[in-house]
This record gives C-alpha cells, sequence and structure tokens, in this order.
C-alpha cells in the first residue's frame, strides 16, 4: 500500500496556501480587534464606581462592561464563522476529491473471498516456482536428434541418483540465511502487499508441509533480524532513500557459537540456504553496489567489490554457502527473489544438489514451497526470463540507467518542484533493438557470435520435475485460406510420479542477405504459443493443441513496406523444451510474399493497416543488426558517448512549456449543459457509437467535463446532471489497496511467478479473484496488470511485470483483464508504453525505439489484452517516446489504439505530479480522457475551455470514461448510486446545525448585552 509522500503534502500544502494565509489573517484580524476592543472600552474608576454590582452573580454590569462583553463575543462568533466558511471552502474545493476518495469504497472482502483467494495463492506458487537444479540434472529436456514430426523428448528429467530433492516428509531441516527470518513476499511499491493480512512465513510454510526446523539456528536469525531492522530495497519514488544491505551473518558470527553449527550438522544432514533480492516502484537495482547506499556486513572486508551488482552474491553469502557446502551432505538453495540472479555459483559446491527459483510468492505461497520440498506437490514451473551467468554481457547492460542531456537546460524543472526539482530531460537508448532476452543469446548463437554454454546458464522456458515426459508432434496443419496454424502434441509422463508439463511451440522465420540488406530484422527463434497439461499420472497422455496465426510469423518492416510483412519461404514451427531445446520441427511454406498494408490485408485483426506511426522516436541511435552476423556489435550496445540531443529531434521536444495548443476557426463549439433527463444509467448495454450517447453528452457542463479529466486519481469523478457518480479505483497488481480508506486484499503473487506457470487458467484465476475482492470493496477499476517487458534484470519493477517474452505476457495480462471484467473490474492494462526503467522516470526520460522493436515486442502485450483480452481502460506512462509524452502521444493513444487495434474506453495517466510535462490539454487532444491526479496541480485542468477544438476532446474524454464505467460493476443492479457524496451531506447537514447554534447564541448574546446594559 503506497504511502503518502512528503512531495504530496508539499503539493497539498501549496494548494490549500490562500485559504491558509486568509485563516492566518483572520485570526490576527480577530486577535487585533480583541486588544482594540479592550482599550477602546477601558472604563474609568469613576464609572467603576458608578456601576451596580452584581454581587449575587459576580457579573459586572452597565454600558461600556456590556459593550465590552458584546464585541467580544461578536469576534468569537465571527472567528468561528470563519473558520467554518475557509473549512468548507476547502473540503468543496481543493480537498473535495481527497475527501470523497476518503469516504468511499469502503467495502469489506468476505471471509470466504479471502480463505478461496488464498487458496488459489497457493495454487499459483505450487506451479510458478522454478526448480533449477536437482542432482545431476543439467538441462530441463533432450531432444532425441530428430527434426521430424514425431520427435520425442525426455523433458523436464530430475531423477539422477545424487537428486536433492524431494525431501522425505516430516525430516529435520537446518534452514540458513537472513532472509530465512525476513523472506520476500513481493515488490513494494504500487505492487507491495498489504500489512492487513497475516501471512505465512518461509519458515512457517516448510512446518505446515511437515518439516522440522532446528529451533536453535531459527532463534539465532529472529534475534540477527531484531538488531538489524532494514527496510531493503527501493523506497517509494526517492531512489536516495534506498537501502539496498543485504543483512547476513559473517563466518565470525557463526563461529563465535561454535555449539550452534555442531548442534546443526547433529541436527540433520540436510541444508536449505535462503538468498533473497527484491525490488520496487521508484529505483532499478544496482548495477555497482560501490556506489549506491547499503551497510558492510563486516569491517574486515567489502560485500561488494566496485563494479559488482545487486544480483551478483556478496562475499558474506559466498561464505555462508562455503561454510554450509563443508558441513552438510545435501544443501538446497531457494532463491527468493524478485529479479534473475546471476546463479554462476551453483556449480561452485559439490552439494549444493538442488536450487529453486521463488519470484515472490505473496501471501500464502510459502506453503507451496513447503510441499514442493516434500515431493506433495511436483515443480512444473518454467522460467519466463533468460538466466546468464554474467549481465554485463547483455546487449542492454550498458544502456540502462540515468543518461542526462547537457543541451537540454531551458526545459530544466524549477528546483522548487517537489516532486521533480532541478530535473532536466534524460534519455534511454534501446539499442539492442528485437534482440531482447532469449531472442538475442537464441539468433546470437545460431550466428556463431556467443558460446551459448558459457553465457546461457538456464534457457527461456527452463523448469524441472521430479517425473519426465515426452511429447511427440504430429505434422503440423496450415489452412492458407483461413491463415491458422493448428499444432497438436501429445504429451505422455514417462516417470514413476504425477506431474503437469508445457508444450511451448516456437517459430522460426526465413532470415536472408536480403532482409540484412533491407533492415528486417529477424531473430532465429520466436515464441508463438504454449499450452499446459492437467495433472498427468504416471504413464498417462493428454493431447494438446496450440492454434496461431500465420500472421504471428509475420515482421515488421519500418524501412520499406513501412507495416508488417510476412515474406515467402519455409518458415519452421517447432515444439521445444525451452527457447534452445528443439523436441520436434515442422516447416509451413508461405508461398507468396504478403504485406499488410491494405484495408483488405490487415495485420491481425486490425481496423485499419498498421503502418509507420513513430518514425521520428529512431532517433539518431545506432541500433544492432544481424547483418553480417551482427558485424556492428560492438559499436552499438556500447555505452552512450553523446548526452546532447540532436537539433532535429531538440525541435519536436514537446512539454508544457511550449506545448502547440490547436486551433481551428471553422471548429464548432458542442452542445453542453442542456436541460434534460437523460441518464448514463440508460447507456448500460449500448454500443461506443450509439446516437442515444449524444443527448447524454449535450447534457454535461463545462464544470463537469473539467472535474472528470482533471481528477482521475483512484476514482472517475461524478457528473450530476446525468446521474454519473463517483467510482473507486484501487492500486495493486499484487495486492488490491485503496491508499485512502486504507482496505485492501490479500496479495497474489508477482506477474513473474504467476507467468511462470505458463497455465493460462492460472492467470484467469488471478483476475477473477482479483475482480471479485475489488468488487467487494465497492472498487470499480484496478490499476492493474502491468505488462511492460523485462529488457534488463536490473528494472526495480520487474516483479510487476510477466516476462522478457511479448507473447507470454500478453497471453496472461489478456486472461487476467477479461476475468476481472467478468467480475464487472476494468483493469487498466499498464505502463503504456516503455516503461521499461524506473531510474529518471519522472524526468521527462526520452526513450529512442526502433518502430520494428516497438511493434513486435513492447506493444505486443498491450495489443493482445484489447484483441483477446478486451482492455476497457488504460494507463499511460510517465516516460516519452522519443522527444513525445506517451500520456499526450497521439500516434500512440489514437492512431494505433483506437484507430488499429478498435479500444472502446478510456486513457488515464500515471500518475500526475509531473507539470512541467504533464498538461491534460496534451492528454485529451492524444486521445487520453483524465489525469490520475486527486488534488489540483494546474495542469490537470483544461486550460481554454473557450475554443471549440478543445471543447470537443472533452466531450470525447467524457464518452470514453462513460463508456467503460456505466458497463461496469458501477451500474450493475444493486450497485448504483447517484446523489451527493455522503461526506458533503454531512458536511451540509453540520453546517446547517452550526447556523442554528450560530443564531442561537446570537440570540443570546444580544439579549446578555441589553440586560447588562440595563
Amino acid at each position: 500500500m503506497i504511502q503518502l509522500n512528503m512531495s504530496d503534502v508539499i503539493s497539498i500544502l501549496n494548494l490549500c496556501r490562500n485559504y491558509l494565509i486568509a485563516l492566518g489573517v483572520l485570526v490576527f484580524i480577530a486577535v487585533v480587534a480583541m486588544m482594540t476592543n479592550h482599550v477602546f472600552t477601558k472604563v474609568s474608576s469613576d464609572e467603576k464606581s458608578e456601576q451596580i454590582s452584581g454581587a449575587s452573580t459576580g457579573v459586572k454590569t452597565g454600558p461600556k462592561y456590556a459593550l465590552r462583553a458584546l464585541i467580544r463575543r461578536e469576534i468569537l462568533v465571527g472567528l468561528i464563522a470563519g473558520i467554518v466558511v475557509i473549512a468548507n471552502l476547502v473540503s468543496f474545493g481543493p480537498l473535495s476529491t481527497l475527501l470523497t476518495l476518503s469516504t468511499g469504497g469502503s467495502g469489506n472482502i468476505s471471509a470466504s473471498t479471502i480463505r478461496r483467494a488464498n487458496q488459489h495463492i497457493e495454487d499459483i506458487a505450487g506451479e510458478g516456482i522454478v526448480l533449477l537444479k536437482n542432482g545431476g540434472a543439467v538441462s530441463s529436456s533432450s531432444a532425441d536428434g530428430s527434426n521430424g514430426s514425431n520427435g520425442s523428448s525426455s523433458a523436464d528429467s530430475a531423477s539422477s541418483a545424487d537428486a536433492g530433492l524431494p525431501l522425505q516428509k516430516n525430516s529435520k531441516l537446518n534452514v540458513f540465511g537472513w532472509s530465512s527470518a525476513r523472506p520476500v513476499y513481493g515488490g513494494s511499491g504500487a505492487g507491495a502487499l498489504n500489512d492487513i493480512y497475516e501471512r505465512v512465513s518461509l519458515t512457517d510454510g516448510l512446518k505446515n508441509a511437515g518439516f522440522q526446523l532446528n529451533p536453535q539456528l531459527e532463534k539465532f536469525y529472529a534475534e540477527y533480524d531484531a538488531q538489524k531492522k532494514v527496510q531493503r530495497g527501493a523506497v517509494g519514488n526517492n531512489p536516495k532513500a534506498s537501502d539496498w544491505t543485504l543483512p547476513e551473518p559473517t563466518v565470525k558470527d557463526y563461529e563465535a557459537s561454535q555449539s550452534l553449527l555442531d548442534s546443526a550438522r547433529e541436527y540433520s544432514s540436510t541444508a536449505v540456504v535462503v538468498l533473497a533480492r527484491t525490488g520496487g516502484e521508484g529505483d532499478d537495482l544496482p548495477a555497482d553496489m560501490s556506489k549506491v547506499n547499503y551497510t558492510e556486513n563486516s569491517s574486515d572486508y567489502k560485500d561488494f567489490e566496485e563494479g559488482r551488482s545487486y544480483l551478483q552474491l556478496s562475499r558474506t553469502e559466498r561464505d555462508l554457502l562455503n561454510l554450509v557446502n563443508e558441513r552438510f551432505e545435501n544443501v538446497v538453495v531457494v532463491y527468493d527473489g524478485l529479479n534473475p540472479l546471476e546463479f554462476g555459483f551453483l556449480n561452485d559446491y559439490d552439494h549444493v544438489k538442488s536450487a529453486l527459483w521463488v519470484a515472490g510468492p505473496g501471501q500464502t505461497g510459502f506453503n507451496a514451497l513447503g510441499r514442493i520440498l516434500s515431493g506433495e506437490t511436483n515443480p512444473s514451473g518454467k522460467t519466463t526470463d533468460t538466466l546468464v551467468y554474467d549481465q554485463k554481457q547483455t546487449p542492454w547492460w550498458n544502456n540502462v540507467g540515468n543518461f542526462a542531456y547537457t543541451n537540454m537546460n531551458e526545459f530544466m524543472v524549477d528546483k522548487k518542484d517537489p516532486y521533480m526539482g532541478g530535473a532536466v530531460p534524460t534519455f534511454v537508448n534501446y539499442v539492442e533493438g528485437i534482440y531482447v532476452g532469449y531472442r538475442w543469446f537464441e539468433t546470437a548463437a545460431a550466428e556463431g557470435v556467443i558460446d551459448y554454454a558459457r553465457t546461457v546458464q538456464f534457457p527461456f522456458g527452463y523448469g524441472l520435475s521430479y517425473t519426465q515426459f515426452a511429447q511427440t508432434m504430429s505434422p503440423v496443419r496450415y489452412d492458407a485460406e483461413s491463415g491458422k496454424i493448428s499444432v497438436d502434441v501429445t504429451v505422455t509422463n514417462t516417470g514413476s510420479v504425477a506431474g503437469k508439463d508445457v508444450v511451448q511451440v516456437y517459430g522460426q522465420p526465413p532470415y536472408t542477405a536480403e532482409d540484412a540488406q533491407r533492415g528486417i530484422e529477424k531473430a532465429s527463434t520466436v515464441l508463438l504459443g504454449f499450452e499446459k497439461t492437467k495433472l498427468l499420472q504416471p504413464g498417462e497422455s493428454q493431447t494438446v493443441s496450440v492454434e496461431l496465426s500465420v500472421d504471428d510469423l509475420a515482421s515488421y518492416d519500418a524501412k520499406n513496406a513501412k507495416a508488417y510483412v510476412l515474406e515467402a519461404g519455409d518458415y519452421g514451427i517447432s515444439v521445444q523444451a525451452d527457447s534452445h531445446t528443439v523436441l520436434a520441427q515442422d516447416t509451413v511454406r508461405v508461398p507468396e510474399t504478403i504485406v499488410y498494408n491494405s484495408a483488405e490485408r490487415t495485420h491481425a485483426g486490425d481496423k485499419i493497416p498498421a503502418v509507420n506511426q513513430f518514425e521520428y522516436a529512431e532517433g539518431s541511435v545506432n541500433y544492432l543488426s544481424r547483418a553480417n552476423r551482427f558485424a556492428n556489435f560492438a559499436q552499438a550496445t556500447a555505452a552512450p558517448d553523446s548526452f546532447e540531443m540532436p537539433e532535429a529531434q531538440k525541435a519536436q521536444f514537446i512539454n508544457t512549456s511550449n506545448y502547440p495548443h490547436e486551433k481551428d476557426d471553422s471548429a464548432q463549439m458542442p452542445k453542453t449543459g442542456v436541460k434534460g433527463d437523460a441518464q448514463l444509467s440508460q447507456m448500460r448495454g449500448k454500443a461506443y457509437d450509439d446516437p442515444a450517447w449524444e443527448s447524454v453528452l449535450d447534457q454535461l457542463t463545462i464544470p463537469e467535463m473539467q472535474d472528470l479529466i482533471a481528477h482521475g486519481g483512484f476514482q472517475t469523478a461524478a457528473a450530476p446532471s446525468v446521474g454519473k457518480s463517483t467510482t473507486v479505483d484501487v492500486d495493486g497488481p499484487s495486492a488490491l489497496s485503496n491508499n485512502f480508506t486504507k482496505k485492501g486484499s490479500v496479495g497474489f503473487p508477482s506477474a513473474v511467478m504467476i507467468a511462470a506457470t505458463w497455465n493460462k487458467d492460472m492467470a484467469r484465476t488471478y483476475g477473477s479473484d482479483m475482480g471479485q475482492m475489488a468488487d467487494e470493496l465497492g472498487a470499480s477499476g484496478w490499476y492493474a496488470p502491468s505488462m511492460n517487458l523485462h529488457r534488463s534484470a536490473l528494472e526495480g519493477r520487474a516483479y510487476e511485470y510477466f516476462s522478457e517474452d511479448p507473447v507470454i505476457s500478453g497471453v496472461m495480462a489478456s486472461q487476467a483483464i477479461s476475468a476481472a471484467w467478468e467480475k464487472g473490474v476494468y483493469g487498466y492494462m499498464k505502463h503504456f508504453a516503455l516503461n521499461e526503467q524506473e531510474t529518471n522516470r519522472w524526468s521527462m526520460i526520452c526513450e529512442w525505439i526502433q518502430e520494428q522493436a516497438l511493434r513486435e515486442l513492447y506493444l505486443k502485450p498491450f495489443e493482445m489484452s484489447v484483441k483477446q483480452g478486451g482492455a476497457k481502460a488504460v494507463m499511460s506512462s510517465f516516460n516519452y517516446i522519443g522527444p513525445i509524452w506517451a500520456g499526450g502521444n497521439k500516434q500512440l493513444l489514437t492512431t494505433v489504439l483506437r484507430d488499429e487495434w478498435g479500444f472502446r474506453g478510456f486513457v488515464d495517466t500515471d500518475y500526475f505530479a509531473g507539470s512541467y510535462y504533464m498538461s491534460a490539454d496534451q492528454v485529451i487532444a492524444a486521445g487520453g480522457a483524465n489525469t490520475l491526479s486527486t488534488f489540483d496541480v494546474g495542469t490537470n485542468y483544461v486550460s481554454d475551455v473557450t475554443n471549440p477544438v478543445y471543447v470537443q476532446y472533452m466531450r470525447r474524454a467524457a464518452h470514453d470514461i462513460f463508456y467503460t464505467v456505466v458497463n461496469s460493476r458501477a451500474y450493475a443492479a444493486g450497485n448504483t448510486r447517484s446523489g451527493m457524496e455522503t461526506w458533503m451531506k454531512v458536511a451540509i447537514g453540520l453546517d446547517v446545525v452550526l447556523a442554528l447554534v450560530a443564531v442561537g447564541v446570537e440570540v443570546l448574546i444580544i439579549r446578555a448585552y441589553r440586560k447588562r446594559k440595563a
């Protein structure tokens, strides 16, 4: 749950500054008036002697005493009245939205829903925990050597004699590592878990599975943790506050209590070593630990030498592994982390027989870890990223991080700004183009550029099991007329225990010298589709069908055709155990080249042809190319050597200081404020372009539309003229959080773990439970799922995103969105688009990218979420696409999202704080609808409502919001509400009572004055 930060507090105080000044002036006037009254109504000694003494009452009487008392009391009444008036002005003015949010969406999640969700969390963790190593098993599967359509495999084998897992049920375990006492359940920031529900800890998960844990070690780590009190990782949106300390007892700490180690060896010969890494919103993981805030574990050595990253082991962690490896025969490494660690150390220890990746298991997911260790659950998770030995060898390593322009100071943010003070525009070059993740490693290996075995430790799609499977592929069926491709795979459990397997289907497009010459980049293999089997008993088989489209084989040609192109040739269709291990392969022949650039032939169901829209975002960057076996690798992937934005791109750069407002002398002012009886509720179930919408929109007033646009933070605002009530949005891809009422839900596993199940049903379960819990909380919108790609292993927010691959990301996101909508809850697909790093995300970060990579990779999950998931709401992103802010990019929000993909719904911005580059004018002109703001920052209002062009945009924005909201749970039977907010009714009622009291007090004051005067 996100906490109010100091920047917000400063902004709110600035917002209320004039009212606070007025209050101060009022108090000052009251004090001066009191003093003046005392001086000018002073009673002389002669007058005192003439006063009639009220001896019996102690009340001094007479004209001047009466006048002094009257004035004093009237001043007090006036002061109180002034305070009430100011409080009303503040409440019904700048703080109106905050008060509405603080009193709305206050439902409670039922006990039955919580129980069901907790069970589903365990189910997801049971299939999303990845077994990386077990005994002598070194790969997830091995092909039989054939490339025909009936290849087979011995997939997921982990049955070697020296396998460390599963462990005997009810056995004793020694659990080592500080993180055993402080496990990672999920990330920080928007995706954090709530503290209002009890969590199953890692050690409790093992105990619940029947294991007995060494109590001395438990006590040792609990006491150590109590001493450290580390809030590790990223902290909100303030990288300077982030603490990357990795506390771990040193060898000296263990040796100081030699009996601890001796008794542990006597307790059990099995040791579980827990390592953990976290991530969070606002800060990326450190590429060089020597340059960030962390505390050493020992004064005798450095935990991290210069240049070593957060995803490498610390010296103290190495020492712990050495210590445990020397003393125990069977060592199990549990990596409880959100980003892919460098696992090369697993090869260095004879007794480290098994390793698992637990990527943030949520509220109850550690129960699943216990069951996997005991063998009650057979692991079936697969990696959704490529795990390499050395991240520095990746093509993107030098081009993630902090790169500030040196020639953009005229756009510097005022240093007094509470959010971005002193920031200048920055940049990131997506130099690797389409070669992200396995697309690079597989293609580079195919071209002979890298030694795959020395570079990649665990491929994308890799994961072991306690049993073995065989996969047999039937001949691929291709219907050229419909463009449909069908792949049938029979999976047989050839082992001795029940388990699930994943069918992964990849495509291999032809890459020729002509492609290199024309600049059409193609990876050697690309994931096309996948399915997961049911639980197969030993000897049981299941035939799984994967349905594809020939459009999935097309590439985007941004240079010549400037559209998607499916070139003539032979396309390999393979069933694989992972991105590297081919089990069986067939071929689909495309007889002639297809260019998707006409209304008769659009790509993947586009409403209009997808043609170049983002040429300006390519910039002046040298991009990696497969031509001549990646001949330009060294030059393209080097760190930036120029920090000046070229003048051509600088001329296109837009922020609020130079945003060009549109003018059209022929534009007609739309109707507003028309008296009528049309109600939004009447539009439920009507098409977006139904003519009846016109009457509803005609009734809207300018202030209502301003409110809808300006206050889209955690809500959609009310519009009384058409009976539109306020609706509530909740944050949280892992746990729903109402940041104002402090209500929330249980926490699901990270998106990484959900994707690692490779199970579409699990993604649907996740979305359905989130929708149900949001409904019970009284919320109609859900700020999730997030579907940016894992461009870099250092992404601080990677745990919110599913994978490095767009297809699995799009499938999982689509399933979650569709399932939540079945509950009437609209998921905001986010962050649209290119939010692949946290560093500088608020400081006008310009991201330069080729259109081919943008369309084939980074936009793909969003496209799938619209076309397959039926998305009705979008959250745009902070970053720029080239020189244009994503939240105000017309090509992105209108041409691609609406015109090409057919989206119907509304687009909200990300948190609306960067007023130096965010403006409602640009938002609505681009196709956005509202700003994620809960209070006024100036630029969240449309600046000129006399301009008919922008009033038309305002009308369209309201239409977009209304269309989504009226079809959501907010207008389902029993949920519809209208009229004034509850707090407003209470405030008005209180005002009436206070007014009556004031009248009564005034009567009493006057009576008292007359009596004293007499």
